[in-house]
């Protein structure tokens, strides 16, 4: 009974310090998405990482840099080799140096990773007020509830609440830490047409963007949770056949 009056005490203690620390930087805490991804069983939409990953193209790639997927990887969620090799083609990549000792630029290729849109991180910081946007490859696992946190911070942007007072360029939701960020509302209803006929609402933008970036930052998620339950089976198959040992070796001993 002790034990559990403390355990419920921890619970509750740990409970009041998430509070105290929400009220500390007024940050809400991210609404909950059920997304196909989630669970043991969980895998990859991969018509809505398609769908996702022509948001980010389109919209966010103006800013955010995706430096850690090579343009082969979108392979893995349903793009043909031809159409990658088109892609990557459409893209200018930094080479060299050549016979002549100086950089060049060329056509992508399937194996190059996808180029930032910034020469480097101060030219970047330089084109929005001194605030680096972030690369977008591994954002899902960079927040706590990865998911959950960048859908609501793309669709949570609101007026600010009276008292809060927002410097030129700044912008208000309160699902970002202190609830001031430079970066503007990214989407807009309508504002990528579908190659699919999907229609194109802010809620499944960004629904399906997430389901890209959740992609991009786990390419590996689908084995790893098929290998999971492969072993999970292989487990209790072996503890079946070790108990019905047991058994027969206790009863030839009795």
């Amino acid at each position: 009974m002790k034990k559990t009056i403390l355990f419920l005490s921890l619970i509750a203690g740990g409970m009041v310090a998430a509070a105290a620390a929400f009220a500390e930087d007024g940050q809400k805490p991210p609404r909950h998405i059920d997304w196909p991804f989630s669970g043991i069983f969980g895998n990859v939409d991969k018509q809505a990482a398609q769908r996702g990953f022509q948001v980010y193209k389109e919209v966010c790639s103006a800013c955010h840099p995706l430096t850690h997927i090579a343009f082969r990887n979108l392979e893995d969620i349903g793009f043909s080799e031809a159409e990658v090799k088109v892609l990557a083609s459409s893209y200018q990549i930094a080479d060299g140096p050549n016979d002549s000792g100086d950089m060049f630029q060329r056509p992508g290729k399937p194996s190059d990773y996808f180029p930032s849109p910034y020469a480097n991180d101060e030219a970047g910081r330089a084109l929005h007020n001194g605030a680096l946007p972030p690369d977008l490859s591994l954002i899902i696992k960079a927040r706590k509830n990865g998911p959950d946190y960048v859908y609501s911070l793309l669709t949570g942007f609101s007026p600010p609440p009276a008292g809060v007072m927002l410097t030129a360029g700044q912008n208000y939701n309160p699902y970002f830490p202190g609830g001031k960020l430079m970066m503007p509302p990214p989407l807009t209803e309508g504002q990528v047409t579908y190659t699919d006929g999907t229609p194109a609402s802010v809620d499944q933008m960004t629904r399906d963007v997430v389901v890209f970036l959740q992609w991009a930052a786990e390419p590996e998620m689908e084995e790893r949770k098929e290998m999971g339950i492969k072993a999970l089976v292989y487990l209790a198959i072996f503890t079946i056949f070790m108990y019905l040992a047991k058994r027969n070796l206790w009863r030839k001993l009795h």
